[in-house]
């Protein structure tokens, strides 16, 4: 997804949608932008929701049109709309190895998958789209296993906070979907229910 200087698109969404890509110096302006007191004028209602949309689309780091295909899926399912589209968002295998710690961005997942270090059941999978189901087992491909991507990997993963629908292995460097993919709403950077007004206002 081509989404340009990522710093600027994270200041204008106002979140660090990009994680450790712009940390430092966005968290120094947000700093400073508080303590003068200053912010974005009121948006309207159409306005707030589009701004919602974007963070969800950034965080997961999506095309519009692939988002919006989320969102329709996620209307056609059964049961919550929400759980629904943030099942369809975090079962992404680009998000689960985020999630798992193997990469620190979805863009840096993205690569690995895109460049087939990254194996489901033992297959590889290029696709970062491609829904994880429950029981799968990911890995990292034996001879990708000593390249600098992952040469510091069990120390980082110590400071990683897994979900509890995701079990990693690090001594066999393998990830175990064990239960449904879901947010922990704690971690969302934008408000879901306004994502969905906006589809369907």
């Amino acid at each position: 997804m081509q989404i340009g200087p990522r710093y600027k698109k994270a200041r204008y969404l106002g979140i660090p949608v990009f994680r450790k890509t712009q940390t430092q110096k966005y968290a120094l302006r947000a700093e400073r932008k508080t303590k003068k007191g200053r912010g974005r004028g009121g948006k309207s209602e159409f306005g707030r929701q589009m701004l919602e949309k974007q963070k969800a689309r950034y965080s997961y780091g999506v095309s519009a049109g692939q988002f919006a295909n989320y969102v329709k899926a996620a209307l056609r399912m059964s049961g919550d709309n929400a759980k629904n589209l943030l099942g369809l968002l975090e079962g992404r295998l680009d998000n689960v190895i985020v999630r798992a710690g193997f990469a620190p961005t979805r863009s840096a997942s993205r690569q690995m998958v895109s460049h087939g270090h990254i194996l489901v059941n033992g297959d590889i999978v290029n696709i970062p789209s491609y829904q994880v189901r429950i029981g799968d087992k990911l890995s990292i491909r034996e001879g990708s296993r000593n390249k600098g991507l992952w040469t510091k990997l069990d120390e980082e993963i110590k400071s990683v906070k897994t979900a509890p629908w995701i079990k990693v292995d690090i001594d066999k460097k393998e990830i175990v979907i064990a239960g449904e993919p879901a947010a922990d709403s704690d971690d969302l950077l934008f408000d879901i229910g306004s994502v969905l007004e906006f589809y369907t206002r």
